[in-house]
Formats: C-alpha cells, sequence, structure tokens
C-alpha cells in the first residue's frame, strides 16, 4: 500500500512539473462567472471617465459603471488581432456613438504577455481609443485558461452587483454590426 501512494505521489508530482498549466483556469463559460480579474485604474482621466471609475489603486471588471463589458484578449504579436484592429475600432466607435448604447456597454483589451510599451505601441500602431491593459506576466492570460487571440469575452451586470458571462469565444470580430446585434441579443439590451 505504501508503494502505491508513493507511485500517486511520484506521478502527481511529475504532472504538476511536466504540465504546469494542469489544474489552471479554463476559459470562461457563457452563463458562469468571470473569474476574478483585478486591473489598475488608468491614469489617464477620459479612460477613468469612460470606466466610471475615480482615484487610483485597481478594480475588477464586474465594478465598471455599465451593463456589460466586453473584454478583448489581445497579443501586440497576434496577425490576427492585427488584422481585426480596424474592425475592433468600429465596434468602439458604434457603441460610444450610441446615445442608448455608450453608457450601458463598456469594451477594454487585455495584452496577454504583452507589457506596458508593447500595450501602448498596439494602441499607436492602430489608433485604439478604448482602455488597453497589460498582462506582461500572463496571470490574468492563466486564469483565463490560456485562450488564444484575440478572445472576446462580455459579461452583463445586474443592477443587484451580481453578473455572468454571456459571450466567450475565440476569433475576431468580422462585422462590428453584427458582433453588436449578438452581445446586445445575449445581454437582453435593446
Amino acid at each position: 500500500m505504501k508503494k502505491i501512494i508513493i507511485s500517486l505521489a511520484i506521478a502527481l508530482n511529475f504532472f504538476i512539473w511536466a504540465f504546469p498549466s494542469f489544474g489552471q483556469g479554463t476559459p470562461p463559460v457563457e452563463g458562469g462567472i468571470l473569474p476574478k480579474i483585478i486591473l489598475p485604474v488608468p491614469a489617464d482621466q477620459g479612460y477613468k471617465k469612460y470606466l466610471g471609475l475615480k482615484g487610483e489603486g485597481t478594480f475588477l471588471v464586474p465594478q465598471l459603471k455599465a451593463k456589460v463589458v466586453l473584454i478583448e484578449i489581445f497579443s501586440m504579436y497576434c496577425p490576427h488581432c492585427q488584422k481585426d484592429a480596424p474592425v475592433v475600432n468600429d465596434l468602439f466607435s458604434k457603441i460610444t456613438g450610441d446615445d442608448s448604447l455608450k453608457n450601458n456597454i463598456k469594451l477594454i483589451g487585455i495584452g496577454a504577455g504583452n507589457s506596458d510599451f508593447e500595450v501602448d505601441f498596439f494602441r499607436k500602431t492602430y489608433n485604439i481609443t478604448f482602455p488597453m491593459f497589460s498582462d506582461a506576466e500572463f496571470s490574468i492570460h492563466k486564469i483565463l485558461g490560456e485562450v488564444r487571440t484575440p478572445y472576446f469575452i462580455a459579461i452583463k451586470i445586474n443592477p443587484s452587483g451580481t453578473y455572468k458571462v454571456v459571450y466567450s469565444k475565440l476569433g475576431g470580430v468580422s462585422n462590428a454590426d453584427e458582433f453588436l446585434k449578438t452581445i446586445k441579443k445575449l445581454a437582453g439590451l435593446k
């Protein structure tokens, strides 16, 4: 019996060291809850106002002042993210240009494995005007199941403060109007 326990312990130790992501997060499931994502409050006053944040420190995604938060997981090195940047910019323009949506849907980007420098380079290169955050250590990326990029997640925030994932899929935005229509339908927005 003792040999079996030792053998199992050795096997478990092997899997933990050989496959470090074993047991890490899984991609958010539609109908489920978004894992705890902690982001820094942006220094940029325009971003703070857009997100409904004040002061300094950190915030959790469901604390944003919106009914829906749309998160793009991207990488500056991802050719699909680069190709889709103009369409995602169009999506952001459609959201902020619509009086019925601009206070109800907020869009943010998280750069998987990207430093502040790399996120800023991507932002400037592709004229991104929505808030983007770095995840240089892959910590957010890991709790999201190490998804490939681009990956989009939408959470619906209820008036009670509860929230749930209404969209979680790999792939870019090929058509901003269709994508926005899908998000609005899934979140119950008109």
